[in-house]
Parts: structure tokens; sequence; C-alpha cells
């Protein structure tokens, strides 16, 4: 079977449901076995208390009808308060979105301990590798300094705009591996008024020039160049935001 094996999922993207159902059909219909797929999903920051933590992969199993998740991410370094399933499901970022001023409600949850109930997740064997996205060295130096079990990946943005050659190059001399997401640019900041769209690298007149030459997208070119850099540089590129 050709495509993608590695589908990079989280409860945010609000999508597991339909993954689990193309992921249930293939495998059905003999296209391809678990096995051959390598499956990750993140925890989302309103399930960083550590009694919430199993909650949140075993509704991520659930979803996508698995019995074991091949990565497990803590998505961003942010614990926010708890917001129960039946209340809304993907939490999102705000707490409550009808408030007169909606904003993030910050709960006091150290990522010691997030990391020590991921680890009892590979434990119960639900998880067999688990890591961490959008931290800085900083960041991961703190976890490497309690973990007993180290993160496997760190999952940062990264494009030609957003190299971050210097956490990539620790990330090597630590033995963590390195996704990057957006390799195209992060489209969604122009969408959230952070960016101008002449601020992506698919704008720049280079990448405009070899894509008409070749008869082909910019984001075609883009890709190539960008799978041609992160080969070099021991980043794959299959990650989302």
């Amino acid at each position: 079977m050709l495509g993608y094996r590695h589908l990079d999922c989280a409860c945010d993207y609000g999508n597991e449901v339909q993954v689990g159902e193309g992921v249930a059909r293939a495998i059905s219909e003999g296209l391809i076995s678990r096995e051959e797929l390598f499956v990750t999903s993140k925890l989302w920051n309103t399930y960083h208390a550590q009694e919430h933590v199993p909650l949140a992969c075993d509704r991520s199993l659930s979803d996508l009808g698995l019995d074991y998740l091949d990565l497990y991410l803590i998505h961003f370094p942010i614990s926010l308060k708890f917001m129960p399933f039946e209340a809304r499901y993907p939490p999102g970022w705000v707490h409550d979105p009808e408030a007169e001023k909606p904003c993030m409600e910050y709960a006091p949850v150290p990522m010691q301990e997030t990391w020590g109930a991921l680890e009892k997740l590979v434990g119960d064997g639900k998880v067999r590798n688990i890591g961490l996205c959008n931290v800085n060295s900083a960041g991961l130096r703190d976890v490497l300094s309690y973990a007993v079990i180290p993160p496997a990946v760190l999952q940062i943005e990264r494009h030609v705009y957003l190299q971050q050659a210097k956490l990539v190059r620790l990330c090597g001399e630590w033995g963590v591996a390195v996704t990057g997401f957006s390799p195209l640019g992060s489209g969604s900041y122009v969408e959230l008024g952070m960016a101008d769209p002449k601020d992506s690298p698919l704008a720049e007149p280079a990448v405009l020039a070899a894509a008409e030459r070749h008869g082909v997208s910019p984001a075609q070119v883009r890709t190539f160049l960008f799978l041609f850099f992160a080969s070099l540089r021991g980043c794959d590129g299959g990650g989302g935001l």
C-alpha cells in the first residue's frame, strides 16, 4: 500500500472518530495492518492533572478504535482548567466561549505530574512512546531531569522561516527525535490575523518561479525542498500543529 503510514492525530483536531473509521476500513479491506501504521495522538491542555491523563488517552483510543497508541504527546506545556467531556469536547482554548470576555483559565499542574501520568500509560500498555510538543530547550531539559522514561519525540513548528537549528541539535545530542509541523509555513496564523499571506514561504519569488518553470504548484516545490532540507537535518516533517 502506498501512502502515509504515520497518522498524526490529536484531541484538539476534532476528527479522531473519522480517522478511526478510515483506519478500521483500511484494515478490514486488507489494505494494511495495524502494525504497519504509526499512530500519534496528543494530550490536550485541560487534561494535564494525573487523574485526567488516562481519561483523555482512553477517549482518544476509543475514538480512534485502537488498543494502543504508538506515540502520545503533551500538546502544549500549558495546563488549563479541566473541562468534562460531556460539557465540551474538544475543549478548545477558552474555558467559557459564551462569556463576555472569553479567556483561558489556567490550572496549577506541574509538568512533572503530567509526565509521570504519561509514563504510567506506557506501563499500562496503552501507549508505546511518549513525548512533547511546542517546548523549548529549557522545557525539554526540565522533563529530562526527572523523567524515568525520557521523551522519544519533540514535535515543533519547523520550516525555512523557523528552522530552530539549535533546538534540533540539542535533541540530537539528547537522543530525542524531532518531528516538524507546518513545513509549508503556518497558514493558520493568517486565518487568525497573526500573519500576512506574504509572510508564507509559498510566496517566495524563487518558489513561484520554480513552480511556473516546472508546471507545478508552489506547495509542491516547497514540499520537495522541505523534505530535502529535513532529511539533511534528521527531522521528520510529518506532524500537525
